[in-house]
């Protein structure tokens, strides 16, 4: 891929806590075990050699438990804390080789940081806190409030910008620490466990939020989580940490259905594939796919030779317009009707190739027919059976 579409791009980055940490870095010591290296340097490995890249507009999830190094990695990716060794590059700049003024500047207009604990000025008016960010900006009062007006609607909080956070649930609470990020339109989010202290029933609104703001904005995040659900809800790609080392990074659907190895075996076996698995990864090249001007007798003899019960009918650019059946071609056949006319089916089933399997299984049991697969701009894509779908959610 293309250099330029990676926003975000890590190699061989540690980070080694105590004195003298370079020495952890030395041949004689870099294969070592986390444990031997404490054990006989008096040091704590953090990250061990971390490398990935982040395309623009990804949401990409770090998850691990408790100390594997998904939260340190959170904070030397805008040097919070610093590196021991290695590259952070954003649009193809390292930043670890900034000066403290091009890292204020950095800090300042291209990236925003979302922490578990909301960090309020308790102060301050909603409005006021959302702002604040503008005003260390230097941006004028009426440009800020502004600004910060409209990020208050964004995240569902319009004609609460006079109420203080002591008078907000933790919810709401967390919604302006979004909306402050947000307000100064950054390139990148680094959100470290924002949801982890709300309730479930609150979590899983702000994780929905979360979803259909990405769908608009489009902006480029990097999300720590221990959740392996937020996860999978959540995650264009999903790496995986312990004991500051990435020990696999994939897809959802990559890291549910091929673990890479005990460790992440033991973290996906409770969950359904259904909720990973995508239309685009079970769908299948239909067998006979007639376009609405084709001849009746040929579309009839390549569903004989075929043996297709049933077939698509396509327009132009492969624009589905509905579905025929073998016995309503050859009807259409015995009446000498030359070309096919077929209206939209309103019992034609149709889904996209991003579906869940876990969204699908309703609608299959609505039709009895394939289920279409379609894009954005309804052109066939192709067609899922019921086998399918249940070999995809037990394979």
């Amino acid at each position: 891929m293309d250099q330029e579409n990676y926003h975000i791009q890590v190699s061989g980055l540690w980070k080694v806590f105590g004195n003298g940490a370079e020495r952890a870095l030395q041949p004689e010591h870099a294969s070592k075990s986390r444990d031997d290296i404490q054990e006989e340097l008096d040091l704590v490995i953090g990250l061990r050699d971390l490398s990935f890249s982040v395309l623009r507009g990804q949401t990409f999830v770090v998850m691990g438990l408790s100390g594997s190094g998904k939260s340190t990695l959170a904070r030397c990716l805008i040097r919070l804390i610093e590196a021991t060794q290695g590259q952070i590059q954003f649009d193809g700049e390292d930043i670890l080789s900034y000066s403290q003024e091009e890292l204020r500047q950095f800090r300042r207009d291209k990236i925003a940081m979302v922490f578990q604990h909301y960090a309020l000025l308790p102060h301050r008016c909603v409005l006021d806190n959302v702002a604040y960010g503008l005003e260390v900006q230097g941006l004028d009062k009426d440009g800020r409030y502004k600004l910060a007006s409209e990020a208050i609607e964004t995240v569902g909080l319009k004609g609460w910008e006079y109420y203080y956070p002591s008078e907000m649930s933790g919810g709401m609470q967390q919604r302006i620490g979004l909306a402050r990020a947000l307000a100064v339109d950054p390139e990148v989010l680094i959100m470290d466990e924002p949801f982890s202290g709300l309730d479930p029933l609150i979590r899983r609104e702000m994780q929905d939020e979360l979803v259909m703001l990405q769908a608009e904005l489009q902006k480029t995040i990097i999300f720590i989580t221990h959740d392996l659900d937020e996860a999978l809800k959540l995650g264009d790609r999903i790496a995986i940490m312990r004991d500051g080392v990435i020990v696999q990074e994939g897809t959802p659907e990559e890291i549910v259905t091929r673990p890479a190895n005990d460790y992440v075996s033991a973290f996906v076996q409770d969950v359904s594939r259904a909720k990973v698995i995508r239309a685009g990864s079970i769908m299948q090249e239909p067998a006979v796919v007639i376009h609405e001007g084709q001849d009746t007798d040929a579309a009839l003899a390549a569903m004989q030779n075929k043996d297709a019960e049933a077939a698509y009918v396509v327009g132009d650019g492969h624009i589905l317009k509905g579905i025929l059946t073998q016995d309503e071609v050859a009807n259409l056949a015995s009446r000498n009707v030359e070309l096919l006319k077929v209206a939209q089916d309103d019992l034609l089933a149709t889904t996209s190739p991003a579906t869940f399997i876990d969204e699908i299984i309703p609608l299959a049991a609505q039709t009895e027919r394939y289920i279409a697969v379609v894009d954005d701009d309804g052109r066939l894509l192709g067609e899922i059976h019921r086998r399918a779908l249940l070999a995809g959610m037990v394979e």
